[in-house]
């Protein structure tokens, strides 16, 4: 709704300089607000807290959402969510400089999830494989480390599975993203394009738009990553990507289509990753490697999940992958369920299987 100084505004000038006013109050308040974050920091350092906070987050959100609802304001959510995340990564930083390492090259998704959620600001260590991720966590190079998990179209990422189960890092926080494609090229028309690159599912996740647009017979190389499609066709300017928004923009290449997918829901699950323990936020989600004794045995898996359903804990999500002890073919477990570590009901269970359990963390439930 338009205040009534608003509607006075009557000349493009008058227009400008009230917003300038308004900047001038919005970077004093900002300023303010990060004394407040430097004070918050100073607290956090003598008492060992994490500086990474998603239940906080995810609160202030909310409640501006609500806010802003009942002002009926001009903002939606994912605005209000694109500008406070960069608020927070800021401020973060200037608690403690973040260093994040991610399944890289450079504009990649996961390079996009990371940077939705740390910012423009943050240090970032893009990392040949997921297992790098682990280990730049590991050896304390990465304070924070970004993995694909699952995907909505290929299912569960396994790599990251197996290393959960054997790394001491603990899953902090998740977010679904989706997957959009970009048809990049510095081609001035379509008819001068002559080879396509992009990752080789990317030209069968685009088949339709490709046919389409009489593209489906031009040339289609496949390379290792979509950030690699975007560096080739930077470099050629008879060619176009199949990539990420963000490779686009990174690598100079001017976008002529966007959400080029067939399947137009994909999306993909991320984990970050840390060394530390959230605090319960009443909204969250816990994952755990059960290796359950005795797996071939008859009703084994059943009576572990019947304890679950006694404790009243409601499971998202189960996952057997081969068990890495050499004993055979057996399997181990990976289960996701509604709840955090330190809820009682949760405790009832998981006491029980003290040794055939692993944590792997709890963490705020995130957005589809």
């Amino acid at each position: 709704m338009k205040s009534e100084a608003i509607q006075a505004l009557d000349t493009l000038e008058a227009c400008r300089d009230a917003i300038d006013a308004i900047d001038t109050q919005l970077l004093a308040l900002i300023n303010e607000r990060m004394a407040v974050v430097e004070r918050v920091g100073e607290i956090k350092n003598e008492s060992g807290a994490p500086i990474y906070r998603p239940e906080r987050e995810r609160a202030i959100l909310k409640r501006l959402e609500t806010l802003n609802t009942e002002q009926k304001g001009l903002l939606n959510a994912g605005a209000i969510e694109a500008i406070f995340l960069e608020i927070f990564a800021v401020a973060r930083n200037l608690e403690l400089p973040e260093r994040i390492a991610y399944l890289g090259p450079e504009g990649t998704f996961t390079h996009q999830a990371a940077e939705s959620r740390f910012g423009a600001m943050s240090e970032y260590l893009p990392m040949g494989t997921i297992s790098g991720v682990f280990k730049a966590l590991e050896s304390g190079r990465a304070k924070f480390g970004v993995v694909p998990i699952e995907s909505r179209r290929d299912g569960v990422v396994g790599e990251t599975l197996d290393l959960l189960a054997a790394s001491p890092v603990k899953i902090v926080a998740e977010l679904y993203m989706p997957i959009h494609m970009t048809f990049a090229t510095k081609a001035p028309h379509l008819d001068g394009i002559k080879r396509i690159y992009s990752k080789d599912k990317g030209f069968g996740q685009c088949r339709a738009f490709l046919e389409e647009h009489g593209l489906h017979n031009v040339e289609q190389i496949p390379v290792d990553s979509t950030a690699k499609a975007a560096i080739l066709a930077a470099k050629d300017p008879e060619a176009a990507a199949i990539c990420s928004h963000i490779a686009a923009k990174l690598y100079g290449v001017p976008m002529l289509f966007e959400n080029i997918e067939d399947v137009t829901d994909n999306a993909t699950r991320f984990f970050i990753l840390s060394d530390f323990k959230n605090v319960p936020s009443g909204h969250d989600k816990t994952s755990i490697l059960a290796k359950l004794k005795k797996t071939t045995q008859a009703g084994v898996l059943v009576h572990f999940l019947h304890d679950f359903d006694k404790a009243k804990i409601n499971l998202s999500k189960i996952e057997s992958r081969p068990a890495k002890n050499g004993a055979g073919f057996g399997y181990w477990f990976f289960i996701d369920f509604y709840g955090h570590i330190d809820d009682k009901n949760v405790q009832r269970v998981l006491k029980k299987y003290t040794e055939e359990v692993t944590w792997l963390g709890s963490y705020v439930e995130g957005e589809q």
